[in-house]
């Protein structure tokens, strides 16, 4: 389970191979926003708040079946399991079997 703050690397689409750390977890774990991937530009018209209007680049959310969890020890992206330890639940990697 990916949550906000981790860091995550995507696995296909034009962002293939790169890292960045979650910054919201959308639709009920359908998608996630990446910091700094995936970005996209938005037109916004002028309203009263910003007279200019103008063009803003915008993190576009990414599928999260297409983003796995970077694993620090493995030094890639890894499938992650969960163990009890001293009575919490801890995530962990599953190749290395580090806690995450």
């Amino acid at each position: 389970m990916i949550r906000k703050g981790d860091t995550v690397v995507v696995n296909v689409g034009r962002e293939k191979k790169k890292t960045g750390k979650v910054l919201k977890v959308i639709k009920e774990g359908t998608s996630v926003l990446i910091e700094k991937l995936n970005l996209v530009k938005k037109h916004n018209k002028p309203t009263q708040g910003k007279p200019t209007g103008g063009i803003i680049e915008k993190e576009a959310p990414v599928s999260i079946s297409n983003v796995q969890l970077f694993c620090t020890h493995c030094n890639k992206g890894v499938r992650v399991g969960h163990k009890m330890v001293n009575d919490k639940k801890v995530r962990y990697c599953k190749k290395c079997e580090k806690t995450i």
